[in-house]
């Protein structure tokens, strides 16, 4: 089998891969993923034993227990970018052998979930409530560098983002992954359902207008009025279309909940964000660790 170069998989002085300083049998196989380091303990508080904590930089990793059930949660940091490290460092604590540096003959898929905040495109969708992210849309340009393919159901929703929602020239490239069936069916009750668009950007790209002149000043009404069959797209946000992407490249089981800090069609902004997403973990753990 091909070696993987040491400038390909670079392994730090204990043996961790890179930027997540954690090593492969310092990881679970059920990772939640959340942007913020700090929100990193704000859900392993909930763990009823802290087995490891990790740093490097923004990305923070703990693993410990929820009764038998072991969970790691790492922090991205925000922006697509970020989860082209996270998702091909996670892949590879599990599926290359360090030592050989080979990828293994059976491969281990993960159950990724991210726990985020996101903003609302949809009036019917408050601010303080969640979102399960049935498919990531990305603005970015991540997906583009990988090989992947589509389904028809995903090229047909696809098909008709194009034609309702005309980009500007070099924009964007728009892609569009679905998120992992069997996760999403552990969230249903009590949660909206919807596309999540994943924005390059936290101003003009999600339509926000400080200084800087908007290309495509329309684009939020476009995106709140996109209907296909019994599709719409919900909320926007900056990593859910990359997790989707990356899970689909290197076979992981991904899904993307986030609670609602901000309704950008009634202006709104949460009084209290940082109580909607304990309220959202809280949930989640729930679910996660049965």
């Amino acid at each position: 089998m091909t070696r993987i170069a040491e400038s390909e998989l670079i392994l730090n002085t204990r043996g961790a891969v890179y930027h997540l300083d954690v090593r492969p049998e310092e990881l679970a196989h059920t990772v939640i993923t959340v942007g913020d380091p700090e929100r990193v303990k704000a859900v392993s508080k909930h763990f009823d034993k802290v087995e490891g904590t990790y740093q490097h930089r923004e990305f923070v990793t703990h693993t410990g227990f929820i009764g038998q059930k072991r969970i790691s949660v790492v922090s991205t940091g925000i922006g697509t970018d970020n989860i082209d490290i996270v998702l091909n460092e996670l892949d590879a604590l599990v599926n290359i052998d360090f030592t050989s540096r080979t990828v293994k003959e059976e491969l281990t898929s993960l159950r990724i979930i991210r726990l985020g905040t996101s903003g609302s495109l949809q009036e019917a969708i408050p601010v303080d409530s969640f979102v399960v992210s049935s498919h990531g849309l990305g603005l970015d340009n991540l997906l583009p560098f990988y090989t992947y393919q589509n389904t028809p159901e995903e090229l047909s929703l696809l098909e008709a983002f194009r034609g309702q929602i005309r980009m500007q020239p070099s924009a964007a490239r728009p892609y569009l992954i679905e998120a992992s069936k069997e996760l999403k069916e552990k969230f249903t009750e009590g949660f909206h359902t919807g596309i999540t668009v994943t924005c390059p950007g936290f101003y003009a790209p999600q339509g926000r207008v400080l200084r800087g002149a908007l290309s495509h000043p329309e684009l939020i009404d476009q995106l709140t009025g996109f209907r296909y069959e019994n599709q719409h797209i919900t909320n926007f946000e900056m990593e859910t279309a990359g997790i989707y992407g990356l899970g689909r490249v290197l076979g992981h089981e991904c899904l993307s909940i986030s609670a609602i800090v901000a309704n950008r069609i009634k202006k709104e902004f949460s009084a209290d964000g940082g109580a909607a997403v304990e309220k959202l973990i809280t949930q989640a753990l729930e679910r996660i660790a049965q």
